[in-house]
């Protein structure tokens, strides 16, 4: 399913965060478009809409990064 919100990637014990889009949005996972991937850890804890997912990046390519909910 299409969405486009704002949402942020939180990691390292939550000192670190980057600003992203989710792009698309299914129970198992989203698309996110990232300034650069190549920052963003395998394994982190998204922030949208005042809800926590932890997140597994599954695949990168240009500025999106697609990754699985655990």
């Amino acid at each position: 399913m299409r969405a486009l919100k704002s949402a942020k990637i939180v990691f390292n014990n939550r000192w670190s965060t980057l600003d992203c889009t989710v792009r698309n949005l299914s129970d198992a996972g989203c698309c996110l478009q990232v300034g650069d991937p190549v920052g963003v850890p395998d394994k982190f804890d998204l922030e949208v809409g005042g809800v926590t997912r932890l997140c597994e990046v599954v695949w990168r390519k240009d500025n999106r990064i697609g990754v699985q909910f655990g």
